[in-house]
């Protein structure tokens, strides 16, 4: 199935905030204009001339994007090797969710909404383990709406080799508060409650220095030892909460 960006309407989205949509389309990709954009009632409205696959490598450098959410571009520049970010699309990602992989770090610390062909799954509840999403049989994503955060960025500790997330750290400060998730450090994604209280308070990365997420949750394999991913989640998350802009 081909991926592409394409436009919300305005009068389905609040007034008072901002959102993208990564969606999923069914043509071939084509080699004429990628997109079009514009704005109402402080909704970005993504528009393509015509439908495209949305892989990793589009998305990094699609520039409306960039100017609305400058930590997903960078997150799916990031991704794997060139041949992966040209092959890997977000929807299968999503659908696959690896321990390991970067997208679901944007869309629980970005407080997206996974849409369906049968409904609207709230990040907090479309992650649900290991390889293992909320997703029924029959059920395909059909896109994904991000709500444009006050701040956000994402930093990861990648494997030298594949690039994939030893320990991967979203920050963001949205419009219903802060959201810090992790990636790559246990069986599947998730948020730190403690790290999210203390950026609400103040914005620092300070404020998460002497935070740290206890090693017997995490995994410990050839790459990376609970104890030391316990380590980076700490580090990695003072750094995004520093770039975040």
């Amino acid at each position: 199935m081909a991926e592409r960006i394409h436009g919300i309407e305005p009068g389905k989205q609040p007034s008072a905030r901002e959102h993208l949509a990564l969606a999923l389309g069914h043509s071939p990709p084509s080699t004429q204009t990628l997109e079009h954009h514009r704005r109402e009632h402080r909704v970005a409205i993504l528009q393509p001339f015509t439908p495209i696959h949305t892989r990793h490598a589009e998305v990094a450098r699609f520039k409306n994007v960039l100017a609305k959410i400058a930590a997903l571009t960078s997150l799916a520049g990031g991704i794997g090797d060139r041949m992966v970010r040209n092959m890997g699309t977000l929807g299968g990602s999503l659908a696959h969710n690896d321990p390991v992989a970067d997208y679901p770090a944007a869309v629980l610390g970005l407080n997206a909404t996974v849409n369906t062909n049968k409904r609207k799954i709230a990040a907090d509840d479309f992650f649900q383990g290991m390889f293992e999403t909320a997703l029924q049989t029959g059920e395909i994503i059909v896109s994904v709406s991000f709500p444009v955060p006050k701040r956000a960025a994402y930093i990861k500790f990648k494997n030298p080799t594949s690039r994939y997330a030893i320990v991967g750290v979203l920050a963001a400060e949205t419009g219903n508060g802060v959201r810090v998730a992790v990636t790559g450090a246990a069986s599947s994604v998730f948020r730190v409650p403690e790290m999210e209280k203390a950026l609400a308070a103040k914005w620092s990365p300070d404020s998460v220095a002497g935070i740290s997420v206890p090693a017997g949750t995490l995994n410990s394999d050839l790459h990376a030892s609970a104890e030391y991913r316990s380590h980076l989640i700490t580090v990695m998350a003072r750094r995004a909460v520093e770039a975040a802009k």
